[in-house]
């Protein structure tokens, strides 16, 4: 605890995310917080050094992006390829492409939700950092972190089924897929579902019962009107590999409904001198009255309906938080992300029970190389574009790329000002209020690895200054 009189507080790196970033809290003489900034202070630079390589590489490159969604980065990559060949994969491919998603969506929400939130959620905002991680957990309830290692290994081994690693795979190609899948595999899969699906109920159960002893603290934790952007299928039913946009405003009234490959006719984005990711926004309200939001939340608002059972009934809850309106709590992203992985797991039962799936009808060899081709998926935290310009032989001349968190960048921001104007009311300053401010970030599952890079471990310093910037106190702990 510090009662010292404050100018500036920083956080580096905010803790349990993918990636590294920084926030930035401004008090005035009385303690009260003046304006917090989130900043992406790293650079890599992607569709810079992609140009002048071959556009068939794009699959096997861009999955470097990052090691926790790399399957999204490859499909997304595969995608705008197909797109630029001219060449749709056969049914089967698609189903195997889609399988492969579905197992990403479950690690990823899976690890989120026990790994990374539940220290939070499971132990207090107030705990000690020392023990406020996946280590606490295990001490607290070893049963649970089994149960959450189980779930996220589930997913990784789809995704070494298919590609051959879990990490970084090699699966998808312009056209289709390079291998098909066996009946064994097709077991060993199947094997595992139940288990999964149990992990996930219960994960909804202790969310659900978080949030009904914590319900003060979610209706003032980054409660904020946007926009909510997702993909859908025919009917508004939730989809995650392939389908249709579908904009909202803050009232639940849609916006817009198009063809991916048109996003550029809705979609512009903004800079910002303090931080390297952009700010994508709607382009008809303009910058920032055009601000929307990705990923859980942002699909679940937009969504009707799901198409399997358990993860359907599980919606119709989720929409009668705010009677059928977009659900505007940060908080509730975990709960939302949970339902994600319900529909995942569910969906992975049903394309393995499709009698296409064991197909070896997998690859199209037709090319028509166009000049251009957009690639669109929904990551798990949110929406994802690849889109490539290319030279008559495939040689890429130009890369742009949307990436999920990237959308959520403004909300990110207004999250981390609004807990910070919200908790810290002072000249005390408590790390438990530090660690909310950090929890704002942390419940839009960010991937800042798709947009930073930093090599080995980094502290997170606090340094507390006095009015005229002399620093004063300064507190450090490693990156939990």
């Amino acid at each position: 605890m510090a009662t010292v009189t404050t100018q500036k507080i920083t956080i580096e790196p905010v803790t349990r995310i993918e990636g590294h970033a920084k926030i930035t809290i401004r008090l005035n003489e009385a303690g009260k917080v003046e304006r917090a900034y989130l900043h992406i202070n790293e650079f890599r630079g992607f569709e810079k050094f992609c140009e002048g390589r071959m556009a068939f590489e794009m699959p096997v490159i861009t999955p470097r992006i990052c090691g926790i969604c790399p399957v999204s980065h490859h499909l997304a990559a595969a995608k705008a390829c197909d797109d630029l060949y001219g060449c749709p994969p056969p049914r089967p491919a698609q189903l195997l492409r889609e399988l492969m998603h579905m197992g990403q969506v479950i690690q990823s929400h899976g690890m989120h939700f026990f790994e990374l939130a539940g220290p939070d959620l499971l132990l207090g905002f107030d705990a000690d950092p020392a023990t406020r991680n996946v280590v606490g957990l295990i001490q607290a309830n070893p049963n649970l972190a089994l149960r959450a290692v189980r779930l996220r290994k589930f997913g990784q081994e789809i995704i070494h089924i298919l590609g051959g690693r879990r990490v970084h795979p090699v699966f998808a190609v312009p056209g289709g897929v390079n291998k098909a899948l066996t009946c064994s595999e097709r077991d060993q899969i199947l094997a595992g579902l139940d288990d999964a699906i149990e992990t996930i109920q219960l994960g909804l159960k202790i969310f659900k019962d978080w949030a009904e002893a914590n319900q003060e603290d979610i209706n003032r934790f980054a409660v904020f009107s946007t926009g909510y952007f997702g993909m859908v299928k025919p009917g508004n039913t939730l989809e995650l590999y392939d389908g249709q946009l579908r904009l909202i405003d803050a009232n639940g009234q849609e916006l817009e409904y198009f063809d991916g490959r048109d996003y550029l006719n809705y979609i512009a984005e903004h800079v910002e001198p303090w931080s390297y990711l952009k700010f994508p926004y709607y382009k008809k309200m303009g910058w920032p009255a055009g601000v929307y939001r990705v990923g859980p939340l942002g699909r679940l608002n937009v969504a009707d309906r799901i198409a399997t059972p358990l993860a359907d009934a599980a919606l119709k809850e989720f929409k009668a938080l705010n009677n059928g309106k977009p659900v505007e709590q940060t908080l509730y992203y975990h709960y939302a992300r949970l339902i994600e992985a319900l529909y995942a797991a569910e969906n992975v039962r049903a394309l393995l029970d499709d009698p296409d799936i064991l197909s070896t009808d997998i690859l199209n060899t037709r090319q028509e190389i166009r000049g251009e081709g957009v690639g669109v998926i929904e990551a798990p935290r949110g929406t994802l574009f690849h889109h490539y310009w290319a030279k008559p032989n495939g040689q890429l001349e130009r890369v742009n790329l949307i990436v999920a968190t990237g959308h959520n960048n403004w909300a990110m921001s207004e999250a981390v000002d609004s807990v910070a104007k919200t908790y810290i009311t002072g000249p005390e300053i408590r790390e438990g209020l530090l660690n909310r401010v950090e929890a704002a970030v942390r419940a839009y599952d960010p991937c800042l690895s798709c947009s930073t890079h930093a090599v080995g471990q980094m502290p997170m310093v606090i340094e507390i200054l006095d009015a005229q910037g002399q620093v004063q106190q300064t507190l450090t702990r490693l990156h939990e």
